[in-house]
């Protein structure tokens, strides 16, 4: 009894070890951990995204192949939109902004060029989905919504609003990143084995309106920074 107690108690102590090392683990590292995270996904969605850039589009998913609008706004769409998600992550990180001010300005330009052109044809691609009226609008507000968040971006770093910018830079990517999510989601559906149409249709908001909402919260959680990590952010 004596050694399954110790043997307990040992147990016990080595979690509450743990636990409190976690929790007294540095900000960065779980900045870091979620950056390495967020940039592998982005960049594994756009090497798979560019298939579609591709003549013939090896691989393709017939319902996207088979949109209206497919030629020649799908390959728009492909291209610069996997464009913006290999550069959107490193755009976020705090040594690149400070220290490489002008490739991240450089960068930024890029990136929002990418987002117009890949916003502007996957909002044409929208009304010509092959799901119907309700996803028409769900892939609609997403261009829509993707378009004016960059744009917003843009406009408040040529007024010198830094703050602004950091905060619809955020929105930007979280719609940016829409392409990872809708793909993750699109899996769920077929491991699941989930109807597609209806899955598909609910995922034309699912796909980008819970990354908005994520963006939401991380901006109120970290809007208290100090004035120069702000202007660093821009």
């Amino acid at each position: 009894m004596t050694g399954q107690g110790q043997a307990g108690d040992s147990g016990a102590g080595h979690v509450a070890s743990l636990r409190s090392y976690v929790v007294k683990m540095p900000r960065h590292m779980y900045a870091s951990a979620g950056f390495v995270v967020l940039a592998a996904l982005s960049l594994a969605i756009a090497a798979a995204s560019l298939r579609y850039a591709l003549p013939g589009a090896p691989g393709g998913a017939g319902n996207v192949l088979a949109n209206a609008f497919a030629d020649p706004f799908l390959t728009v769409h492909a291209l610069f939109g996997a464009m913006a998600l290999v550069i959107g992550p490193f755009q976020f990180l705090p040594r690149l902004r400070q220290t490489r001010r002008r490739l991240h300005m450089g960068l930024g330009v890029i990136y929002a060029a990418c987002c117009f052109t890949a916003g502007s044809a996957g909002l044409i691609l929208a009304f010509g989905n092959t799901h119907g009226a309700v996803a028409a609008a769900g892939f609609g507000l997403l261009g829509a919504g993707w378009l004016a968040a960059t744009g917003m971006a843009v406009a408040s770093i040529a007024r010198g609003r830094y703050g602004a910018h950091r905060r619809w830079m955020i929105r930007s990517f979280a719609l940016t990143f829409s392409a990872v999510t809708l793909r993750l989601q699109l899996a769920v559906v077929g491991i699941a084995a989930l109807p597609f149409s209806p899955s598909y249709i609910a995922i034309s908001f699912l796909c980008w309106v819970p990354n908005l909402i994520a963006a939401e919260i991380w901006i109120a959680l970290t809007g208290r920074q100090t004035q120069p990590a702000s202007r660093s952010a821009g």
